[in-house]
């Protein structure tokens, strides 16, 4: 019988021992019917203490409230932040590139007309420079022959 009495005695105080740490571990949140140092003080009270906890005291809490975490490739809003951060590094990826496009359109346009070696360019043709020296005694301005010579 003082086996009986010596196991009874040692369960009674692991379940009230675990009846408290329960309690004090909650969040306040999941407390019902007192604040949440009222229930250790309550749990406390070998045996009956952390029946009221179990029973009374413990809320069960919504699936919403201790809801799993979704992996992110389950998760539809982390699909959808995920997908709009790509595509607008992508929109930003080709705007860059057809920047770059253009500058190079526009370095080899403005590159033709100052590469090129032409006699009109560089001033070479007698013909085409202002001088006076090297146009004709009778020619004009124009380099047409002057209508007085």
């Amino acid at each position: 019988m003082a086996r009986l009495l010596l196991i009874g005695a040692v369960a009674a105080v692991v379940f009230t021992v675990i009846s408290i740490i329960d309690c004090a571990v909650q969040p306040a949140t999941r407390h019902r019917g007192a604040p949440k140092a009222a229930w250790v003080v309550i749990t406390c009270v070998p045996v009956i203490g952390g029946i009221l906890w179990w029973i009374i005291g413990r809320s069960r809490g919504s699936a919403e409230t201790f809801k799993v975490p979704d992996a992110p490739d389950d998760d539809p809003t982390f699909l959808r932040e995920a997908a709009a951060k790509e595509s607008d590094e992508r929109i930003r990826q080709l705007e860059e590139e057809l920047r770059q496009l253009d500058e190079e359109e526009d370095d080899e346009g403005e590159g033709d007309g100052e590469e090129d070696d032409s006699p009109k360019d560089r001033g070479d043709d007698p013909d085409e420079s202002g001088d006076a020296d090297s146009r004709g005694a009778g020619d004009g301005p124009n380099g047409r022959p002057d209508a007085r010579g």
